[in-house]
């Protein structure tokens, strides 16, 4: 099967082409792979995906990661905090809630038709879209 080729997609201009915030934008694939773009204002989810894990990158603003944990039968919570540049993987299996401050766009990569709400999730909120990504379109 031949590949085709896909222009350039510059983030900075993609993201002056949608305003929702916590509903990505597929701009790119890689292999069986979506690179999606959302803008992340306030709380989304607690969330899980079981079978693979969720890689962020933080375009702009700063991003936080609420973790719940297991060590044996003991559960525990953390908070990792990204700012702009920084990546983090949260790894399969793990529930996790991510937070922004206004004007926080990230990228994320993650195998196509994974929910953005998990495998298992607390209610969503109104502010959350629950998809597996919206094509952009420049």
């Amino acid at each position: 099967m031949e590949r085709t080729q896909n222009p350039p997609v510059s983030l900075a201009e993609a993201l002056t082409t949608f305003d929702d915030v916590w509903s990505p934008r597929i701009v790119a694939a890689v292999n069986d792979y979506d690179v999606r773009l959302a803008r992340a204002e306030g709380e989304h989810v607690w969330h899980v995906h079981d079978d693979t894990d969720e890689f962020f990158l933080v375009v702009e603003g700063e991003l936080t990661i609420g973790l719940r944990e297991k060590d044996g039968e003991e559960e525990s919570e953390r908070a990792v905090v990204l700012p702009r540049g920084s990546v983090f993987t949260v790894p399969r299996g793990t529930w996790h809630k991510p937070s922004a401050t206004p004007g926080t766009a990230i990228l994320l990569l993650e195998p196509t038709g994974t929910p953005t709400t998990g495998d298992a999730h607390d209610p969503v909120p109104d502010h959350v879209d629950s998809t597996t990504g919206h094509a952009w379109h420049p």
